[in-house]
Protein backbone atom coordinates (compact mmCIF):
# COMPACT_ATOMS: atom_id res chain seq x y z
CA UNK A 1 0.00 0.00 0.00
CA UNK A 2 1.40 3.16 -0.75
CA UNK A 3 1.66 6.16 1.78
CA UNK A 4 -0.63 8.15 0.31
CA UNK A 5 -3.35 5.38 0.51
CA UNK A 6 -2.45 4.79 4.04
CA UNK A 7 -3.21 8.20 4.79
CA UNK A 8 -6.79 8.52 3.37
CA UNK A 9 -7.61 5.74 4.75
CA UNK A 10 -6.90 6.62 8.36
CA UNK A 11 -8.00 9.96 7.69
CA UNK A 12 -11.53 8.19 6.44
CA UNK A 13 -11.16 6.00 10.07
CA UNK A 14 -11.04 9.35 12.18
CA UNK A 15 -13.58 10.71 10.66
CA UNK A 16 -15.95 7.98 10.57
CA UNK A 17 -15.04 7.20 14.09
CA UNK A 18 -15.63 11.02 15.36
CA UNK A 19 -18.85 10.97 13.38
CA UNK A 20 -19.56 7.76 15.77
CA UNK A 21 -19.03 9.73 18.62
CA UNK A 22 -20.71 13.06 17.78
CA UNK A 23 -24.47 10.98 17.19
CA UNK A 24 -23.04 7.83 19.18
CA UNK A 25 -25.94 8.57 21.81
CA UNK A 26 -28.48 9.34 19.54
CA UNK A 27 -28.24 5.99 17.98
CA UNK A 28 -31.57 4.43 18.88
CA UNK A 29 -30.98 0.62 18.84
CA UNK A 30 -27.40 1.05 20.70
CA UNK A 31 -26.94 -1.10 23.31
CA UNK A 32 -30.61 -2.64 22.73
CA UNK A 33 -30.01 -5.43 19.69
CA UNK A 34 -30.57 -8.82 20.91
CA UNK A 35 -26.97 -9.77 22.26
CA UNK A 36 -26.38 -6.82 24.28
CA UNK A 37 -26.30 -8.15 27.98
CA UNK A 38 -27.45 -5.96 30.81
CA UNK A 39 -26.37 -7.10 34.31
CA UNK A 40 -27.86 -4.26 37.33
CA UNK A 41 -27.07 -5.11 40.51
CA UNK A 42 -27.43 -2.76 43.88
CA UNK A 43 -24.47 -0.10 43.02
CA UNK A 44 -23.45 -2.37 40.31
CA UNK A 45 -24.23 -1.83 36.50
CA UNK A 46 -22.50 -4.14 33.46
CA UNK A 47 -23.70 -3.48 29.97
CA UNK A 48 -21.42 -5.33 27.50
CA UNK A 49 -22.74 -4.50 23.96
CA UNK A 50 -21.99 -7.94 22.45
CA UNK A 51 -24.62 -7.68 19.23
CA UNK A 52 -23.75 -4.04 18.87
CA UNK A 53 -19.49 -4.77 18.77
CA UNK A 54 -20.23 -7.40 16.01
CA UNK A 55 -22.90 -5.47 14.05
CA UNK A 56 -20.04 -2.80 14.30
CA UNK A 57 -17.01 -4.88 13.27
CA UNK A 58 -18.94 -6.52 10.35
CA UNK A 59 -20.15 -2.61 9.13
CA UNK A 60 -16.69 -1.30 9.37
CA UNK A 61 -15.26 -4.55 7.49
CA UNK A 62 -17.12 -4.25 4.97
CA UNK A 63 -16.83 -0.86 4.98
CA UNK A 64 -12.31 -1.61 4.87
CA UNK A 65 -12.94 -3.79 1.89
CA UNK A 66 -14.23 -1.08 -0.19
CA UNK A 67 -11.45 0.87 0.15
CA UNK A 68 -8.68 -2.24 -0.45
CA UNK A 69 -10.14 -2.19 -3.95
Amino acid sequence: MTPGKVLITIGATLIFGGMLLEVGGKIPFRGKLPGDIRIQRDGFSLSPPLGTSVLMSLSLSLFWGLFQK
